[in-house]
């Protein structure tokens, strides 16, 4: 099997760091350079990253040297991953669309686009048709998928086999961890023995993104999925994972069991196609009444996997708490599995 080549757009970045090191043991994609920010542009990435991912850095990619931006630095790859800022991506990755390359990004810029997908691959893996439709009306030459944001990411996973029941309306409290918000972006004065009961733009994303995954591709459109949903965004002094409590209220009364069974049972094309970063079981089923927990369960299957538990019966409603590796599941791994499944689908 041919190797993918592949450069990588915000490397020395929290996320970044975590896509360099899944792409380290990666059975089929390589890769082949790494880009940071100007006055990094000619060092080994050795010396132009601060290293804070758990291990050494990959031996692979100590001695790369790191490029720039410009799509003149990326034309011998066949892929372009991004970490970068949301307010760089947009002008930076629609350039290199716009020269033939195609881009896979965990960025924000572009998301909502109806024609561009959004992609959580257990979830709406269909929804990478668009591309086909990008191209005709776009005239790019090359190709844009967006990832989800980190919160919507986790979330869509149980959401989506809810569906089958009607779902109504939700009530959603998110617990996200620190490391949301980038290595510097919180300091230990705000956050230590704190909780903030609020972050920028979270309560909007939250719904609006999983309603556009949820939806249905019906010919060249997307039939988003309208999500009832009240959301509290809050930031909470936990290193790594994001949580969900989550009321889900349903036309009619929906059985608890029923619901953990259909949770437990979840797959989609990645696990059917066994592909290397997909989890073997998406949605991890926990009984214990205090569970999910990040200190034990957020690096389930690699940190790929999202954790269920507190599953309970209330009327017409199920509540529940999803826990997922905000950094793994919602940003570095989901962006690893999205071009797995690209090329398993023919469009690398």
């Amino acid at each position: 099997m041919d190797k993918l080549r592949v450069s990588l757009l915000g490397s020395t970045g929290m996320v970044g760091q975590k896509m360099v090191r899944l792409l380290s043991s990666h059975p089929f994609i390589e890769l082949a350079k790494v880009s940071a920010s100007p006055n990094k542009v000619g060092k080994k990435y050795k010396e132009a990253v601060k290293w804070i991912e758990e291990g050494e850095i990959p031996e692979a990619a100590q001695d790369l040297t790191v490029v720039s931006t410009s799509p003149e630095d990326h034309r011998d790859v066949d892929v372009v991953l991004s970490a970068l800022p949301n307010e760089l991506a947009e002008d930076v990755e629609l350039k290199l669309v716009r020269e033939g390359i195609t881009v896979v990004s965990n960025s924000s810029p572009f998301r909502m686009d109806p024609e561009i997908p959004l992609i959580n691959p257990e979830i709406n893996w269909e929804h990478l048709r668009l591309l086909e439709t990008q191209r005709q009306k776009r005239g790019w030459k090359g190709l844009m998928v967006k990832n989800p944001n980190c919160t919507a990411a986790i979330l869509s996973m149980p959401l989506k086999p809810l569906l089958k029941y009607g779902l109504n309306k939700l009530v959603i409290t998110t617990l996200q961890a620190v490391s949301g918000a980038g290595y510097n972006g919180l300091p230990f004065m705000s956050i230590g023995n704190n909780v903030i009961p609020y972050i920028k733009g979270e309560e909007d994303k939250i719904p609006k993104e999983s309603g556009k995954m949820l939806g249905e591709l019906q010919g060249d459109k997307i039939a988003y999925v309208k999500l009832d949903a009240v959301v509290t965004a809050t930031r909470v002094p936990v290193k790594v994972g994001h949580m969900g409590v989550v009321t889900a209220l349903f036309n009619s009364p929906v059985n608890a069991e029923e619901v953990r069974k259909e949770l437990m049972n979840f797959g989609a094309f990645p696990q059917d196609r066994n592909l290397p970063t997909a989890p073997k079981h998406p949605i991890r089923v926990l009984e214990g009444e205090d569970r999910p927990q990040p200190e034990i369960d957020v690096k389930a299957e690699g940190g790929m996997a999202v954790s269920v538990g507190r599953i309970r019966q209330e009327g017409d409603s199920i509540r529940f708490v999803v826990l997922g590796d905000n950094l793994v599941r919602g940003a570095a791994g989901i962006t690893i599995l999205t071009l797995e499944v690209m090329r398993e689908l023919g469009y690398i």
